[in-house]
């Protein structure tokens, strides 16, 4: 029998360390040391206890919990627009905002949206792999931008207005995944208004908004343009990731083309956790006080893994990953974060996930998981690696 050609899509490998890492921590013995899980982008914390209160009661009152409206019930989308108000200044209307199921969810509406079969989407490189997976599977053409630390792993107005052809549309993230590092508010403008003039769709990725640790201040594309894409979830900063909820910002082109495609292929988001969410958008304290133990994670992490050996870490402005070279370490990451499961009880995601070409040089450890793990991970590398 035949087999689809979007099949063929690869696998996102971090799926597999996972699987590798729970058999690991299985088999372990009694008393053995755990596992320390840096691989995949996870908060160790759960839903905040508001959005689990208000999902109780809806329960417990006896609400059917049927299906929404395709973009959402309308108090959602109403609270995540005075979001928009009262974080960035920026005026959004509830009618362009369409809650989905998950960041994973508005991808392929956003992009079947946006663009048709054999149009090309540029993006940097190193980025997160299921731009370019689903980008494939719907019969698209990922063009990547090779970044490094020059370019802050970021791409740069220069590089999109040396493309020729110029691509239909561009990916941008801030802060983005592995790197962590964001774009300034002026480069995003720019790229932002380059990308309207030159009929070039930009899809922005906003999802870890409200994780951010350095001087650069956090900026949305729907300031800029009124034609960009904006992508944002619950699953970061909100920590609800099984939750399966995030949303989109849309142009008003892509506001009936979305909802179409939504009715057909989600109908909608799952009620309760729609329910949940709106509550989680005021569980400020709680939310900030995870944010505050992923910073101490981070800097014990800038501070403990040089001393391992970890000497060439991207700039992590936001996100709750450091992007790391180990070039002087192993050419092949893939086998070293399999030795490190296995020898110092750590699971991280190989590079090659995030940059096909370069990516037998990285690594990427996430630090959104229990802090004193986090904290524990140097030593443990230390001693792996005789430092």
């Amino acid at each position: 029998m035949k087999v689809g050609r979007a099949a063929d899509a690869p696998p996102f490998l971090v799926m597999d360390v996972i699987a590798a890492a729970n058999a690991r921590a299985a088999a372990l013995p009694p008393g053995a040391p755990g596992i320390i899980r840096m691989e995949v982008g996870q908060p160790g914390t759960g839903a905040p206890r508001g959005a689990a209160e208000a999902a109780i009661r809806a329960l417990s009152a006896g609400a059917p919990m049927g299906y929404t409206e395709a973009f959402g019930l309308r108090s959602l989308r109403a609270r995540i627009a005075r979001h928009y108000a009262e974080h960035y200044g920026v005026a959004v209307t509830e009618a362009r905002i369409a809650v989905t199921v998950g960041a994973s969810g508005a991808f392929p509406l956003a992009f079947l949206a946006a663009f048709d079969p054999g149009d090309r989407v540029a993006m940097a490189a190193p980025f997160y792999p299921p731009y370019a997976n689903i980008l494939t599977a719907l019969g698209m053409r990922p063009v990547l931008l090779p970044c490094d630390a020059a370019t802050r792993f970021q791409p740069t107005l220069a590089m999109l207005e040396r493309m020729d052809p110029r691509p239909e549309g561009l990916i941008v993230a801030s802060p983005c995944n592995p790197a962590g590092t964001m774009l300034a508010p002026g480069e995003l403008a720019a790229i932002a208004r380059w990308c309207h003039a030159s009929g070039v769709r930009l899809i922005s990725d906003e999802i870890y908004h409200g994780l951010t640790w350095g001087t650069v201040a956090e900026s949305t594309a729907a300031a800029f343009s009124d034609s960009a894409v904006v992508v944002n979830s619950f699953s970061k900063y909100w920590s609800m990731t099984g939750w399966r909820i995030g949303w989109l910002v849309l142009p008003e082109d892509l506001v009936r083309p979305v909802e179409c495609l939504a009715q057909n292929m989600f109908i909608s988001a799952p009620h309760i956790a729609q329910v949940a969410a709106e509550a989680a958008m005021d569980c400020t304290e709680e939310l900030e006080a995870n944010k505050a133990a992923y910073a101490r994670s981070r800097a014990a992490l800038l501070e403990g893994l040089p001393k391992a050996g970890f000497t060439s870490i991207a700039a992590a402005d936001g996100a709750f990953y450091l992007w790391c070279d180990v070039g002087h370490l192993t050419n092949d990451s893939a086998r070293f974060c399999a030795e490190m499961l296995e020898h110092a009880g750590i699971a991280a995601t190989t590079g090659l996930d995030f940059d096909r070409e370069r990516g037998s040089r990285f690594l990427r450890l996430s630090y959104c998981g229990r802090e004193e793990e986090m904290a524990e991970a140097p030593a443990r590398l230390a001693a792996w690696l005789g430092r």
